[in-house]
């Protein structure tokens, strides 16, 4: 992988985590362009380096939430942090069993699949622009509300699905305030995100020496600040009821993807 195809990755992974058209998506079509989907060892470590300067770009725009919620925390009493820790960590729990348990299953059959990156796109669409009609949007996040939300993410491990998209647009639907669900939406990746990490070091994902430090740093650099920019762009779109232009986007690119996969 060259400096130029990691800096154009990481841009893509950077502005499509937040942005609700999938980076699962985008990625797979970025690296089928590029002819390299088959390199499965490069793409791994690459892929846990952008996810991990995503993260970061999270905990950075959040970062007076997250002191927050530590500091509550901390308290060690059932106040609000601790509430909305609770339904984080319950959040997570669809996803980590679905990701822990069938991960390999879902990269080996679906990743590199453009049919199915299209016909998701397009169900990421519909979903965008059902969300995005006039509502009045009030409620918290409650503990069902977060299971819910947490489902939607889980569904979101299929390439082509986009995970702030689905868990945004679900939040809306059950009626959650839209700040909140774009709040909630962004913070309850973090976990995952370096739960993943974690668990593709682990199982060696770091021992692979197929990149050179360039490419992995100018992937990490891009990501990080487009992930940063994307992100808070993002919680203003959500707010202004602007999802809709990216249920027209997402339809358009899986129509690309769904002609590509049949030519």
């Amino acid at each position: 992988m060259s400096v130029l195809e990691a800096i154009i990755l990481g841009i893509i992974q950077g502005l499509t985590e937040f942005l609700p058209v999938s980076s699962s998506g985008h990625l797979e079509l970025a690296q089928a362009l590029f002819g390299n989907q088959n390199n499965s060892e490069e793409n791994l470590l690459f892929t846990i380096v952008v996810h991990g300067a995503t993260a970061l770009a999270t905990l950075v725009v959040f970062r007076a939430d997250v002191w927050s919620i530590l500091r509550g925390l901390f308290q060690f009493s059932n106040n609000e942090s601790t509430q909305f820790s609770l339904r984080i960590v319950l959040s997570m729990i669809p996803a980590a069993i679905i990701g822990f348990s069938f991960e390999d299953t879902i990269s080996n059959h679906f990743f590199g699949n453009t049919l199915l990156v299209g016909l998701m796109l397009w169900i990421t669409a519909g979903l965008l622009y059902i969300a995005d009609q006039p509502k009045q949007n009030r409620a918290n996040v409650s503990l069902s509300n977060a299971w819910w939300i947490g489902m939607a993410q889980a569904f979101a491990i299929l390439p082509g699905v986009s995970r702030s998209g689905a868990t945004i647009a679900i939040s809306l639907l059950l009626g959650v305030a839209r700040e909140k669900a774009a709040r909630f939406s962004f913070l309850m990746v973090v976990p995952l995100i370096f739960g993943s990490m974690a668990k593709k070091i682990l199982d060696g994902g770091l021992e692979q020496e197929v990149l050179t430090l360039a490419p992995i740093l100018a992937g990490f650099v891009a990501a990080f600040f487009s992930g940063y920019l994307a992100c808070r762009w993002m919680i203003a779109l959500v707010k202004r009821s602007q999802l809709r232009y990216f249920a027209y986007y997402c339809a358009f690119v899986g129509t690309i993807a769904l002609v590509t996969s049949l030519l």
